[in-house]
């Protein structure tokens, strides 16, 4: 499935471990054991999403309680956060990452084994009280570090070379010079332009012109664009500072 979306490059495969992984596993460390030993047998990519095992549901075509592998649910948070929002945020936490129908978890991690599935890789589900079931994380499968670790990222290019790869066909037969090229840029930029004001990206840069259609390229009959782009970052960790000052303390001296 991960070769087939790599090869497609436009689609994220999630993945949940296997039901013996956490299924009717007493220990919790054994269940974090399983889970990290499981998913370490997969390859490194980012059109793969990890999650960390299993929910206690009502299937009520069967009138049963039933456990089910959460990559449904990752899946479902993703199509409800491009529903809405947009595919560059990410689908985690308790504004848009909230699980549904789960009555309890198989592996409910703790914070020190969540942190340790977070740097395996794998976004942990967890139950808090008065919360509910949360996906908190959003981690691709990718090993090294990179903007590509982050599914909000891996889906904001899938939607950025989907969407300009597509547009790009008008210029198939046109001749390459400076007025095809610039009406590739004036395509494009505004497109950019759009995602850069819903918050999907920072800023852009589309270099179309003489420097890489050099006329070598212009005699192979090729058109080369290259677009540069600053994905936007989601928050993983916030630090807060509480400091208590004296009352005669002004707060601009306590700020500087």
């Amino acid at each position: 499935l991960i070769t087939i979306a790599e090869n497609r490059k436009d689609c994220v495969v999630f993945a949940s471990p296997e039901r013996s992984d956490v299924v009717n596993v007493a220990n919790s460390a054994t269940q974090k054991d399983n889970v990290v030993g499981f998913f370490n047998g997969i390859s490194s990519s980012s059109y793969v999403f990890f999650d960390s095992g299993y929910k206690y549901m009502y299937d009520r075509y069967n009138d049963v309680y039933r456990y089910v592998p959460l990559n449904g649910d990752m899946a479902g948070l993703s199509a409800r956060t491009d529903m809405l929002a947009d595919a560059w945020y990410s689908p985690a936490g308790l504004n848009r990452g909230v699980v549904r129908g789960a009555v309890k978890l198989a592996f409910n991690p703790t914070k020190t084994q969540r942190d340790e599935l977070y740097r395996a890789r794998v976004n942990p589900v967890t139950t808090f009280p008065g919360q509910g079931t949360v996906l908190f994380g959003d981690k691709t499968g990718l090993k090294n570090p990179s903007a590509f670790d982050r599914v909000n990222v891996r889906r904001l290019f899938i939607v950025l070379e989907k969407a300009i790869s597509t547009a790009s066909k008008v210029q198939l037969f046109e001749f390459n010079d400076e007025f095809t090229r610039a009406g590739f840029r004036n395509m494009v930029e505004p497109f950019l332009r759009e995602v850069q004001g819903r918050r999907g990206i920072t800023d852009y840069l589309v270099v179309c012109d003489e420097t890489n259609n050099t006329g070598e390229v212009i005699d192979r009959n090729e058109f080369v664009a290259e677009i540069f782009v600053k994905p936007a970052r989601s928050i993983n960790f916030i630090s807060l500072q509480f400091v208590a000052t004296r009352t005669g303390v002004s707060f601009e001296e306590v700020a500087s």
